[in-house]
């Protein structure tokens, strides 16, 4: 109606005001094709697949996944480097992981109101520019304090790119084929730890800031093709305003968790964790009771069983694999001798079963329930993680450690797209982006919170060891005498990963739906929702 402000495009079930580049008006706003009827001859059967517009979009946001996910697998191979060259102990280096992505979760929470004032478009370019900027001064920092900033302001950009791209793809896609857009939009995960830590070992051995430079010409091209190929849409004005007192307390709030579980771990003791969680648990509580407008998270939708099951199941399991990946890197290089090539090598299969088993379990969960898709994921990678902590030696033969962690893979690649999509499919439309935004909090706060606690830890059974000091910067060789205990520091470290990993198995195989039909929400339902 006339006068009356436009809706929304993150609330609307259908957004009218989305339109891929050269469609013409009366187009169908999602998928950029003509309105057919549905019993035409060229109408869309429940087979068909991904149209041709919806492919273009999926390989620009490929493109843009790619450098954010090869971010955070490429410093892996890098930790020891960077701590000989810096002169930083490892307590310090590991937050050139942390720092970024933590920086991605305190993000994330903006990209709704953003795409709402400005368009997915535009932001989803901003991101990417930002992103490439952040890259380019990482790779001229000058100290550790430098590169954790760069690396933070990295993150801003990177936080942005993967809720606004999954909200892109959701909407692009037709609902029965939900399932094979968000294994497409998973390939970074297959790409991004295969090629990571190989590109990042050959690099470092030329120079540490290779490694984050080399995102430079990856943004030069996406920034472009992103312009030309990803839907308009127009800002849907200032209908929603920004939640900054929410924003003032997840911020910090989730810096502050994870600063005090470094502490809590350094000194010992929960007290700083304990204290620091109060201003997340004020967030929660505040996000809960508001009713008025849109909080920043909607933290109501852990109201719902699939959402809630599916936050617990990937914060659970992203927080046990990415630490066990902080963690075996330098088990090659302190306790096996190997240089940071060579152990980018050593990561070849784990990464590459993990992105074919993403491919094969996202085509899954279309057609086989959940839950048995994701509980198995589970059990397979607790079963790799625990034959690696338990082979886990200074001789063990490569192609036993290589073939548990290959298991590893199996299992998470059937773990955490599927079980992102199984929450997202539950929802209707004018909520998939509130609901990305709180997955992907949950996913990067996870990450953080796995490195750091493994981190802390494998440096406090190191700072144990007679020889050995916590405060060392990682670059000497370790003394034969303290062999045996350095392998023991890192089984010791291991533990965690295993725990967590078992935990999210229990989640699932108890709380996620079990229905083999689940679908999003009818137009027609989401919009009586909506009013």
């Amino acid at each position: 109606m006339a006068g009356t402000s436009p809706p929304t495009a993150l609330d609307h079930p259908d957004p009218p005001n989305l339109r891929p580049h050269g469609s013409e008006p009366g187009s169908d706003p999602v998928r950029g094709a003509t309105r057919r009827p549905v019993n035409g001859p060229s109408a869309p059967g429940p087979s068909a697949g991904i149209d041709r517009q919806t492919r273009l979009t999926l390989g620009v946001l490929v493109l843009g996944g790619l450098m954010v996910v090869l971010d955070v697998t490429i410093t892996n191979v890098a930790i020891r480097s960077l701590s000989r060259d810096l002169h930083a102990p490892l307590p310090v280096i590991q937050w050139v992981t942390t720092g970024y992505t933590l920086a991605l979760a305190v993000v994330v929470p903006t990209s709704a109101w953003l795409a709402a004032r400005l368009g997915t478009r535009r932001v989803y370019v901003a991101a990417l520019a930002l992103f490439g900027l952040g890259s380019l001064l990482a790779g001229l920092a000058w100290n550790i304090g430098s590169l954790i900033a760069f690396r933070v302001l990295q993150g801003v950009g990177g936080g942005l790119v993967n809720p606004i791209a999954m909200t892109i793809a959701m909407r692009s896609a037709r609902p029965e084929v939900r399932g094979r857009t968000m294994g497409v939009l998973g390939l970074p995960v297959l790409v991004g730890p295969l090629a990571g830590p190989t590109l990042g070992g050959r690099l470092v051995e030329y120079s540490w800031r290779w490694i984050f430079l080399i995102n430079m010409p990856i943004a030069l091209v996406a920034v472009p093709l992103a312009l030309r190929l990803l839907p308009r849409d127009a800002p849907a004005g200032a209908r929603e305003r920004l939640d900054v007192p929410g924003l003032a307390l997840i911020g910090p709030g989730l810096a502050a968790v994870v600063y005090g579980l470094a502490e809590s771990g350094r000194r010992g003791t929960l007290v700083s964790a304990t204290v620091l969680v109060g201003m997340c648990v004020v967030f929660v509580l505040r996000a809960l009771r508001l009713r008025t407008r849109r909080p920043l998270v909607e933290a109501r939708l852990l109201g719902r069983r699939a959402v809630a099951s599916g936050a617990g199941t990937l914060g659970l399991s992203v927080a046990a694999y990415f630490g066990s990946m902080f963690i075996v890197p330098l088990y090659w290089q302190l306790v096996r001798g190997q240089s940071p090539a060579a152990v980018g090598l050593l990561a070849i299969p784990q990464a590459l079963t993990t992105g074919l088993s993403l491919q094969v379990a996202s085509r899954l969960i279309d057609r086989v329930p959940p839950a048995r898709v994701v509980g198995a994921g589970i059990v397979i990678a607790t079963a790799g993680l625990l034959a690696t902590l338990l082979q886990l030696d200074a001789n063990t033969p490569y192609w036993h450690l290589l073939t548990s962690m290959a298991v590893t893979g199996i299992g998470t690649g059937a773990t955490i797209m599927p079980t992102i999509t199984t929450a997202l499919r539950h929802l209707p439309d004018r909520d998939t982006a509130a609901g990305s935004t709180l997955l992907n909090i949950t996913n990067q706060v996870a990450v953080s919170v796995g490195t750091a606690l493994t981190s802390v830890l494998l440096a406090a059974n190191l700072a144990s060891l007679a020889g050995l000091d916590q405060g060392a910067d990682l670059s000497g060789d370790i003394p034969a005498s303290a062999t045996g205990g350095v392998v023991a520091a890192f089984r010791h470290t291991l533990l965690l990963p295993v725990a967590l990993m078992a935990v999210a198995g229990v989640v699932a195989l108890l709380l996620l739906p079990r229905g083999g039909g689940d679908k999003a929400p009818a137009a027609g339902e989401a919009a009586r929702a909506a009013r």
